[in-house]
């Protein structure tokens, strides 16, 4: 299996909540209706104001996709809240918290989670990413479960736009920014990153967003092409150690 790779770690953790820092990511994707409840304007009124309150945990909740990967990393680092900010961060961009999640950890979840519905030798290749080395980091659930599982179409296009990815920012033009993003594509048959383009991305929707202080040369992390939060240098380090790690456990079997 790939070898391990240690999460960079920074002395201080980010000030934003961990149900706010969901939101960023978490937003798109509910707007697209592929995940979450039908409550979009509701979440981005939260992430915008930057409001926590009692009925906030109720709406993320409903995001039964990320749910369970984050009350795993959760339990394994004695945490008790699966929205803590440490968690949060270490499912969408990865950090220390994931190497201290067990693979019979891992394993048990997954059989909890998807035994039942999977079959055969799909049922073996999910199970059998836990002991290949697999970590419970949103990279890994992209290419290895929700391409085989999910219910939107099996595609490299779908799984870029789904994987968490990162662009260095060129310029702000209107509620858009253009940023440098390395795609997903394959090569001799097997998942990589390709050389970094121009791309495209929303920064705001009516007038709105949460990376209205990205400046050229910021990196930005990107989900279903929306720009969810400005990124330190470590944060970007462990997404892109942790993608490329878990693109190499999903090449084993490609």
């Amino acid at each position: 299996m790939p070898e391990p790779l240690p999460s960079l770690i920074e002395p201080a953790p980010r000030p934003l909540a961990g149900p706010l820092r969901f939101i960023r990511y978490g937003f798109m994707p509910n707007r697209l209706r592929y995940c979450g409840s039908d409550d979009n304007s509701t979440l981005f009124g939260y992430g915008l104001e930057g409001v926590v309150d009692g009925g906030l945990p109720l709406l993320l909740r409903r995001f039964t996709g990320a749910l369970p990967y984050l009350q795993l990393i959760a339990r394994a680092n004695r945490i008790p809240d699966p929205f803590d900010a440490r968690v949060v961060e270490a499912y969408w961009l990865g950090n220390e918290l994931l190497e201290t999640v067990e693979v019979r950890q891992l394993y048990d979840a997954l059989l909890e989670r998807f035994g039942k519905q999977l079959q055969g030798r799909t049922r073996e290749l999910v199970l059998g990413k836990a002991p290949a080395g697999a970590r419970p980091h949103h990279s890994f659930h992209v290419l290895d479960v929700h391409s085989r599982v999910g219910e939107l179409e099996h595609s490299l296009a779908t799984l870029d736009n789904c994987r968490v990815s990162w662009g260095r920012v060129t310029r702000q033009e209107g509620g858009e920014l253009v940023v440098e993003r390395q795609p997903l594509l394959l090569r001799d048959g097997k998942l990589a990153l390709g050389e970094a383009r121009m791309e495209r991305v929303l920064r705001q929707v009516g007038g709105r967003g949460f990376v209205d202080d990205a400046q050229p040369g910021d990196w930005v992390s990107l989900h279903w092409g929306w720009a969810c939060e400005v990124l330190s240098e470590r944060e970007r380090a462990n997404l892109e150690r942790y993608t490329h790690y878990h693109l190499a456990i999903a090449n084993q079997t490609v």
